[in-house]
């Protein structure tokens, strides 16, 4: 059965967190946590329920308190996200909304964690932690949120930061839960020995009985190629006598379809369906979707892409994202509109995201029209101005020969108040070097270097290649001298990856383009759908910690 409009409400789940932003991470505990009352909870119950209520924590001005009218969690969250100037930090809309005479709960704030941490706002999500931290008689915290603490940490401050987190804690809080989220975050950062290290010492102290830590590093050599080893930890497992769950299940699927073996996906499938516990659900399919698309199996793949509408259930966007995405990949225009306009009747309130998806799509069939259409609608009930979304359709203008679209859809933009992104000022140097206008292309890619959160991006080795072309063309060495300045300042010159796409023979670029999965084009987004599932399916473990 195909895609519903009517999808009924799945519960609510929430996370729990406990975080300090100070980047030395010295704990400091809750008062009564080293009591030995907390301390009995914590060893007679493996996963102790903590209870929030603001009389059984402190009961001084707890009625005061408890008297103020409760902010639903979800207009505390818009507050948050959309607040103006996100440098002023979460704690400024709190402390705002107590000044209000709100009140606010564990489960409301964890929620909007949950939300925060959804769209990858991390250092929003950090900092509601911090003001709970803050008030630690209103609000004491479980080893889970010690877990995703420190799985926060990582991500905002990095790895080192996260170690030191996790070595200062007491050894109360060193469960599987907290050496889980430091294996996930040794994962995420392709921290192999490391990761390698500690599941070793996990397996020792019975903390790797379930499938879990197996799912993680799994992951980890999905990441690495190293296809062999996640058949080998499947065979562990299985040796083991620790149960194959839906995770583990996927990630092996993918890792098949990530070297080309079809016969042994579809073999991995079988072996899954003979599963008493484990029913294949959306992610299974639209992983093996993926996989036959990448080889060109596109009726295989419209398949799967039935049954992952047929296992969506509950209120989840995410699946949605991915089956407009996926039929656009195979050029499916009405199946593209049909989904699209089903998850419009389901959710009344559309995010970037989906738009995103949908016009991605449709630019990748060629229905210009269409996305013109859809990027109108955008624009008219957005909350925050996406440049992702622009990108798609100045990139399609600028590589069929309509340039002046591109700039004028730029300059729009800028006139109602958008920043462009790193890729947005890439795709203006693009227009640039078309026109062999090179300096005004160099201070595109200055441009694209200052934007915040550009650290991870380098420009696309084609483009560097054809702006090295020209300048060895007009014989201008300067503006040669400018471009390695800048390459070298994005790090490009010490990636061998990179710079094997820029091979330079008597000095002249040979422009060789970088593979798609290397080199992320216009629609840039963390959908993965491009990828080999890798980064969707650690995500979906990480909902575990």
């Amino acid at each position: 059965m195909l895609l519903q409009s009517t999808i009924s409400q799945s519960p609510l789940q929430h996370p729990h967190v406990s975080i300090s932003s100070t980047h030395s991470y010295s704990l400091s505990f809750l008062p009564g946590f080293r009591s030995s009352t907390f301390l009995r909870t914590l060893r007679s119950h493996e996963n102790p329920i903590v209870r929030c209520s603001i009389s059984q924590v402190n009961s001084y001005r707890a009625v005061d308190y408890e008297n103020r009218p409760t902010m639903k969690w979800s207009g505390l969250y818009k507050r948050i996200s959309l607040m103006e100037n996100p440098d002023m930090g979460a704690a400024s809309v709190l402390n705002q909304c107590e000044k209000e005479g709100k009140r606010f709960n564990k489960w409301e704030l964890c929620r909007v964690v949950k939300e925060l941490r959804n769209f990858r706002r991390f250092k929003l999500a950090l900092e509601v932690y911090e003001w709970m931290n803050n008030r630690a008689e209103r609000f004491r915290m479980s080893t889970s949120d010690t877990a995703i603490q420190l799985d926060l940490i990582s991500k905002v401050h990095g790895i080192l930061n996260a170690e030191d987190y996790f070595l200062k804690l007491p050894d109360a809080l060193k469960d599987k839960r907290t050496y889980g989220a430091l294996l996930n975050a040794y994962v995420q950062t392709k921290s192999r020995e490391k990761a390698e290290s500690l599941i070793e010492k996990m397996k020792v102290r019975g903390y790797a009985m379930h499938p879990l830590p197996f799912n993680v590093m799994m992951t980890l050599y999905m990441n690495l190629k190293e296809y062999d080893k996640v058949d080998f930890v499947a065979s562990e497992m299985r040796e083991k006598n620790i149960p194959l769950d839906i995770y583990t299940y996927n990630i092996w699927l993918s890792s098949c379809g990530a070297r080309g073996s079809l016969e042994k996906m579809e073999e991995v499938l079988e072996q899954m369906k003979l599963e008493n516990t484990v029913n294949p659900n959306w992610t299974t399919f639209s992983t093996m979707a993926t996989m036959y698309i990448k080889l060109g199996q596109f009726e295989k793949a419209e398949d799967c892409l039935k049954k992952v509408e047929s296992r969506i259930t509950g209120r989840d966007r995410i699946p949605y994202h991915y089956v407009i995405s996926l039929y656009g990949s195979i050029g499916k225009k009405e199946e593209v509109y049909r989904v699209w306009n089903i998850y419009k009747s389901i959710f009344p309130h559309i995010p970037n995201l989906a738009y995103h998806s949908v016009i991605s799509s449709l630019v990748r069939i060629g229905d210009i029209k269409g996305a013109e259409n859809l990027y109108e609608e955008w624009l008219s009930v957005k909350s925050t101005y996406d440049p992702r979304i622009v990108n798609l359709l100045m990139g399609w203008y600028v590589r069929n020969g309509f340039p002046e679209k591109a700039e004028a859809l730029f300059d729009q933009m800028v006139e109602v108040g958008g920043k462009a992104n790193s890729i947005t000022w890439e795709i203006l140097a693009e227009v640039h070097t078309r026109e062999r206008r090179i300096s005004e292309a160099l201070s595109c890619l200055k441009e694209a270097i200052s934007v915040v959160g550009s650290k991870n991006w380098k420009p696309k080795p084609v483009n560097v290649s054809s702006i090295l072309k020209i300048c060895e063309q007009d014989d201008d060495m300067a503006s040669k001298d400018v471009l390695v300045g800048l390459m070298r300042q994005m790090g490009c010159l010490e990636d061998e990856v990179y710079m094997s796409y820029i091979p330079l023979i008597n000095g002249v670029a040979t422009g060789e383009e970088m593979p798609m999965e290397k080199s992320r084009g216009d629609d840039e987004v963390d959908t993965d759908e491009d990828g080999d599932g890798a980064k969707k399916l650690l995500n979906q473990l990480q909902g575990n910690f």
